[in-house]
């Protein structure tokens, strides 16, 4: 795993919720490092994590379990044909079950989870009352709510939980992270010409969502196989990952030719 560069007040946070007993929603932008945050502190606490990627279709039962329909078929409802979803597994273990993208959970999936972080216990029919042993806690993503598709939460589900919100780093931090994560080792100038740009669709007019350090990541990678043309790159990797306000009023390649300028990135760094 690497390492986790800058968070330190994040970190602490996390870390203090979690020791404390407490359920913590992390809110913030795609590709601020939610997820390895979550990792990182729950390896340091030495606790398991059960991952659940959020999506509309998921189902109460996929979270808690359920029976498996042959050996049911077979012998009747017995305890040893449950095959346990994520939301049991951890109460079981003492884990921490991580949802990525809470919010765009159904309203269903999301009233399964209050009767765990209010009494840490949940009915599961024809199986009887799981509860949760010393250490089960859940730590929830959110996008922020201008993010598309994304839905609110429920009060009822927010005052079970503590919230750390993680903005996007330092330029130096990212240009670290960037040059710990990237796959094709680019020099020292690619690596800040890729962050450069990708923080400048930030702050854009033209841009409804800007890149996060993942754009940067691609765009540096990509770069040190096209003998560094940064905007090349840029060309590749941020279509995906940005979405400008109106695309019909100025081309992308035109709003990232206006930002490489800005940037005063040069076509090859």
């Amino acid at each position: 795993m690497n390492t986790i560069i800058g968070r330190a007040a994040e970190t602490e946070a996390l870390h203090a919720c979690l020791a404390a007993g407490r359920h913590v929603l992390l809110e913030g932008p795609v590709g601020v490092g939610k997820t390895a945050l979550a990792k990182a502190v729950c390896a340091s606490l030495g606790r398991p994590l059960f991952r659940v990627d959020g999506d509309g279709r998921y189902t109460e039962g996929k979270l808690v379990g359920y029976f498996d329909p042959p050996s049911v078929l077979k012998s009747g409802y017995q305890p040893e044909f449950f095959v346990s979803g994520p939301l049991v597994s951890a109460m079981r273990q003492g884990g921490v079950l991580f949802i990525n993208e809470l919010n765009r959970m159904p309203e269903g999936v999301q009233n399964v989870l209050l009767p765990a972080l209010d009494e840490g216990r949940v009915q599961v029919p024809s199986l009887g009352e799981v509860r949760a042993a010393e250490g089960f806690a859940l730590v929830a993503t959110q996008n922020p709510s201008e993010f598309v598709a994304t839905g609110a939460l429920s009060e009822a589900l927010l005052d079970r939980f503590e919230l750390v919100v993680l903005a996007y780093q330092s330029e130096e931090e990212e240009c670290r992270i960037v040059a710990q994560d990237a796959r094709c080792s680019p020099c020292a100038a690619l690596v800040e010409a890729a962050v450069a740009l990708a923080r400048a669709t930030r702050h854009d007019p033209r841009v409804r969502r800007g890149a996060s350090v993942r754009a940067a990541l691609a765009i540096a990678d990509i770069a040190a196989r096209l003998d560094g043309d940064v905007l090349r790159a840029a060309r590749l990797a941020l279509p995906t990952r940005i979405e400008l306000l109106d695309p019909t009023a100025t081309p992308l390649d035109a709003v990232l030719d206006d930002l490489a300028k800005k940037a005063g990135v040069a076509t090859r760094a």
